[in-house]
């Protein structure tokens, strides 16, 4: 008989789960680890199958209380914007966004933003107060860490004997490179492109138990301007002329280079062994330069060698050493490195590096470093070999790597005591360089006699050209006799031909003027000339030329200047800034206002006020200038009273010649 089935209702139906490898649930689909509870929605733990009471939340973490008021310098980036005010980077980009401002955390912003976004989060925004310090000992009055690493004076105590720094500089193909290879007994003319130096070099060579550091410079006269670096970072120039070419113009251009250096001059007479070598008419012509020889009674050095055959080079080093003993060079080897980039470029297994030539100091791996406007971290130090360095004391090349950008060469390396330091005079320089762009200051003969009443002007550096040697020498004869107590006449270069490029990089590099009789400058002179603010004024008289001169020594040659409007602006809103004043908000009606341009404002037609536009913004970034159908913001000087509608009329000063 069979038993009567239970109502399906009451029936309790139990599906077990599949079981798999150990600790795999089938249903969940996932592998618990052994050992593990799972937990339950809230955050409980199972305790063996009986309910537990779930565990409170944590309470949440108290924000980090704001502060009132912060010191940050003129420009900041976001991050560390973010990490003064104490908030959330993010919150600050928001801000800035609704300013119409993009920028992301590494993005660096002026003063003026910073204090408007301090506005928004209630913080007073100053700033940053600069600290001093005590001087040391020989220094006047306290300074600070910067100007201490730029102007210390050094302890005589703690000076101690440095090698000699030598720059090799000559005509091309006058066997500059093949010397620095007897020197190091190494083949660099080989890798050599066409046997032209392309690029400066630096080696450090031990001589008798003593190490001279020489920079290769590049003979070519396209690579002008990067010889005269390398004779301005040097103790002692090597004059290499060849004996059977003679003086040629590239060995006239190392001559003025060195000499507008202030060293002195080493000439080594090359290629003795050929047959049709004339050390005799060499050695004239270089006394035709000043460079008189000490057999021939003057104070100049000349050695004859043979740099292929090796003859007489070990009495051309023993000269050199002799002349450093003369000089008696002396550096601090204790304390942060200063240095100058001899050349810098981007590898592409070491990044960007630069080889630093260091003056004072000791370099080390892991220092923080400055160079011009750029900054890192000395991630290593190699020599002229490859080698490691683990230091680097004065007068040392090293090549260094953990820059975070290439630096320019002849820029000024400094050890700083952290990042954050060296990223922020790096975002300073940054900044001011970026202002500065658009302002070449001219040194011009209408300013002379103002700058040398102010001592700014102890010599007045010259580069003279003509167009043929009889009016040459009248010129510099009647230059030379100007001369006077306060003001001293230099000719640095003097020469027959066009005016060039080679002279305008001399010239900046001097701080000179360029007077052209009967020449005029090529196309590339003049485009290097206006962007470094050299000066180069022709003429067809030699009366004139000497008469200008004479004049501006004794102050007669004023420059003239008159007034030309460059555009207006009609004033349509007033704001008012806290810390700031009033700001007009104004649409550019014609040309274009700019900032630090001079003012007029206007009211019915009538002027009221006159000063310089201070500030010039456009959505909350600062602009060098606003054409005509935009908006902007401006303020000017000492303008407090502003209405709407009045009209601001920007010009600028034009110098009439």
């Amino acid at each position: 008989m069979m038993k009567r089935s239970e109502p399906k209702q009451n029936r309790k139906i139990i599906i077990e789960p599949r079981q798999g490898p150990s600790g795999y649930d089938a249903r969940s689909r996932s592998r618990r680890r052994p050992g593990r509870r799972r937990r339950r929605p809230g955050g409980a733990k199972s305790n063996s199958g009986k309910g537990a009471a779930a565990a409170p939340p944590k309470p949440p973490k108290p924000e980090p209380k704001r502060p009132t008021r912060i010191e940050i310098p003129e420009v900041i980036s976001v991050r560390d914007l973010a990490q003064a005010m104490g908030t959330n980077p993010i919150e600050i980009i928001k801000t800035l966004m609704s300013y119409g401002t993009m920028a992301n955390i590494n993005e660096l912003v002026d003063f003026d933003t910073a204090a408007i976004v301090g506005e928004e989060f209630g913080i007073e925004v100053v700033p940053e107060t600069i600290v001093e310090v005590q001087a040391e000992p020989g220094v006047e009055g306290p300074k600070t860490l910067r100007e201490r690493l730029l102007e210390m004076e050094e302890d005589p105590s703690k000076l101690k004997p440095r090698p000699p720094v030598v720059t090799v500089l000559g005509h091309v193909d006058h066997g500059k490179t093949t010397l620095l290879d007897a020197i190091r007994h190494t083949n660099v003319v080989a890798g050599e492109s066409g046997g032209i130096t392309q690029h400066i070099a630096a080696y450090q060579v031990e001589v008798d138990g003593r190490k001279i550091t020489f920079l290769d410079t590049p003979g070519h006269a396209a690579f002008s301007a990067m010889r005269a670096r390398g004779a301005q970072a040097t103790d002692i120039a090597i004059l290499v002329v060849a004996a059977d070419d003679g003086v040629m113009p590239q060995t006239r251009e190392a001559i003025a280079h060195a000499r507008a250096a202030r060293v002195p001059i080493v000439v080594a007479l090359n290629k003795i062994d050929k047959e049709n070598a004339n050390p005799d008419r060499v050695k004239q012509q270089l006394a035709d330069m000043g460079l008189q020889p000490e057999d021939w009674g003057g104070d100049t050095t000349v050695v004859p060698i043979s740099a292929k055959k090796n003859i007489n080079i070990e009495e051309l080093l023993d000269n050199v050493l002799l002349v450093a003993d003369v000089l008696d060079l002396k550096a601090n080897p204790e304390g942060p490195a200063i240095g100058t980039v001899i050349e810098a470029h981007q590898d592409r297994h070491l990044g960007n590096v630069a080889t630093v030539l260091v003056q004072k100091g000791a370099l080390h791996p892991g220092d923080a470093v400055v160079v011009g406007q750029e900054w890192g971290r000395v991630r290593a130090m190699f020599d002229d070999q490859s080698r490691p360095v683990k230091e680097a004391l004065p007068s040392t090349p090293v090549l260094v790597t953990g820059l975070q950008g290439v630096p320019a060469a002849g820029d000024i390396l400094q050890v700083v005591e952290s990042d954050r330091i060296a990223r922020q005079i790096s975002a300073e320089r940054k900044e001011k360089a970026r202002q500065a762009k658009q302002k070449v200051t001219t040194f011009s003969l209408e300013d002379l006699y103002s700058q040398i009443k102010e001592g700014a002007v102890k010599e007045l550096n010259l580069i003279v050209k003509a167009d043929v040697q009889g009016s040459l020498e009248a010129i510099v004869s009647s230059l030379n006799d100007l001369s006077s107590d306060e003001v001293k006449i230099r000719i640095l270069h003097q020469d027959v031909g066009t005016i060039s490029e080679s002279d305008v990089m001399l010239a900046a590099a001097s701080r000179a003027l360029i007077l052209g009789f009967q020449v005029k400058p090529d196309a590339v002179a003049r485009r290097q000339a206006e962007q470094h603010g050299v000066e180069i004024k022709t003429y067809d008289v030699i009366y004139d030329l000497v008469d200008d001169v004479s004049k501006a020594l004794v102050g007669m040659l004023e420059p003239v200047y008159e007034s030309r409007e460059i555009g207006r602006a009609e004033v349509r809103a007033i704001f008012r800034i806290k810390g700031r004043g009033k700001v007009l908000g104004c649409m550019v009606l014609e040309g274009e206002v700019r900032r630090d341009a001079e003012a007029a404002v206007l009211r019915n037609g009538k002027e009221i006020h006159k000063g310089k536009i201070s500030s010039l913004k456009r959505y909350q970034e600062d602009v060098s200038e606003v054409r005509a159908g935009y908006e902007c913001g401006m303020t000017v000087e000492g303008f407090d009273r502003p209405r709407e509608g009045d009209i601001v009329v920007a010009y600028e000063q034009v110098r009439v010649r």
